[in-house]
């Protein structure tokens, strides 16, 4: 399995960390919040998967890619990310209800809009 090279870890965590933890009511981020996690998953997930989200260290986001993935599934890789892979843990950076958020989001395909 491929191992995360610790320069790009460390560089996704630190662009990550200026992200404050949001306080969620209801099942979506604020739009502020919201703007803030399109923009992580973009950039800092785009470092990864592709700035396109189509593939790249990491494996493609896009709606085609993730159509029969469960949500929940996919929702803790993000938080918990994969033991063994360069997939990070996000738990620190996105709550429950946000990556439930993302993750609706990759799979409807709004994310890859610009």
């Amino acid at each position: 399995m491929a191992r995360m090279n610790t320069g790009v870890g460390a560089a996704l965590l630190v662009a990550a960390a200026s992200l404050a933890p949001a306080a969620l009511a209801g099942d979506a981020p604020e739009a502020a919040r919201r703007a803030q996690l399109v923009s992580l998953v973009r950039q800092d997930c785009g470092s990864c998967h592709g700035m396109t989200l189509k593939g790249g260290l990491g494996p493609p986001l896009t709606r085609d890619a993730l159509r029969d993935k469960p949500p929940g599934s996919l929702v803790a890789t993000m938080l918990y990310g994969r033991p063994g892979t360069a997939m990070p843990p996000w738990r620190g950076f996105v709550s429950g209800v946000e990556a439930e958020w993302i993750v609706r989001q990759l799979q409807e395909g709004t994310l890859h809009e610009r």
